[in-house]
C-alpha cells in the first residue's frame, strides 16, 4: 500500500512516501521561517519523484495532526483533504507527538517526553513509555516551572523537542537528557499510520480538524 505522510506542525516541514513499512523517500526542511505555504507541494513532488511513483498511485494519506503551529496545521490539513479528496483515498491522523518518540524507543529510556515550544515557559507535552511508546499521560499545554516533572527524578527520562532548551534550564532533574533538535517528521509517522490502517481508524474529512490544542491567537498590529 503506496501511503503519503505529511508532518506540518513545526519549523519542520516534511514529507515521506512508503509502501506499507518500507519507507520510500523523505524530503524535509527545518526553517525558522515556517515555510510550509511555499514549500510543501514542491516536498511532494520531490518524495514521490524520489519514491519513484505517481500521484495517482498514493492509496491513502497520513498527517501529523498536531499539536503545534496554528497556521502549519492548517496548511498540512487543507492539503490532506485534498490529497484525499482528489485520489477519493482515506485519511489517517496522528499525534504529532507519536513522531517525535518513535526514533529513540528501546533505546534504555524508563520514559520519553516530547516538549513543543508554546509561548513563553509553555509546552505541549505528553508523557510516553521510553520502551513500548504507550502514552501514559494525555497530550496537554503545560507550563513549565522547578517543580515540572518532579516525579521522574531517579528514574531515566528523555525529552525531546524544541521546548527542552527551556526545559534544561529551569527544571532540577540532574540524570534527565535533553535533545531539543528533535522535530515531528514525516518519516517517523509509518507505524502508527499502518496501525490506524489496520484497525480502520479513518477522519471522516468533513468534520476533521487538526489537534489545536488551544485557540489561536492572533498579533494585533499597533495603529501608527
Amino acid at each position: 500500500m503506496k501511503i503519503l505522510y505529511l508532518e506540518t506542525s513545526s519549523k519542520n516541514c516534511s514529507v515521506a512516501v512508503s509502501d506499507n513499512e518500507k519507507l520510500l523517500c523523505v524530503c524535509e526542511e527545518v526553517s525558522e521561517n515556517y515555510k510550509q505555504s511555499e514549500s510543501l507541494h514542491t516536498y511532494v513532488e520531490w518524495a514521490l519523484e524520489g519514491a519513484g511513483i505517481a500521484i495517482k498511485d498514493i492509496e491513502a494519506v497520513s498527517l501529523g495532526k498536531g499539536p503545534g503551529s496554528y497556521t502549519g496545521l492548517r496548511i498540512g490539513a487543507a492539503s490532506a483533504k485534498g490529497f484525499c479528496y482528489g485520489l477519493k483515498v482515506p485519511l489517517i491522523a496522528v499525534n504529532s507527538m507519536e513522531s517525535m518518540i518513535e526514533p529513540f524507543l528501546g533505546d534504555n529510556y524508563d520514559f520519553i517526553v516530547p516538549l513543543i515550544d508554546a509561548r513563553r515557559m509553555e509546552v505541549y507535552t505528553a508523557v510516553y513509555d521510553g520502551n513500548t511508546g504507550k502514552e501514559l499521560s494525555e497530550t496537554e499545554a503545560k507550563i513549565l516551572d522547578e517543580t515540572s516533572f518532579e516525579e521522574f527524578r531517579d528514574k531515566k527520562v528523555l525529552f525531546v523537542g524544541d521546548g527542552a532548551k527551556k526545559a534544561k534550564e529551569i527544571l532540577n532533574l540532574p540524570d534527565a537528557v535533553f535533545n531539543e533538535n528533535v522535530y515531528p517528521s514525516a518519516q517517523y509517522l509509518i507505524q502508527k499510520t499502518l496501525e490506524k490502517i489496520e484497525n480502520k481508524e479513518f477522519e471522516d474529512m468533513a468534520y476533521f480538524e487538526p489537534f489545536y490544542l488551544k485557540d489561536f491567537h492572533g498579533v494585533k498590529k499597533k495603529n501608527s
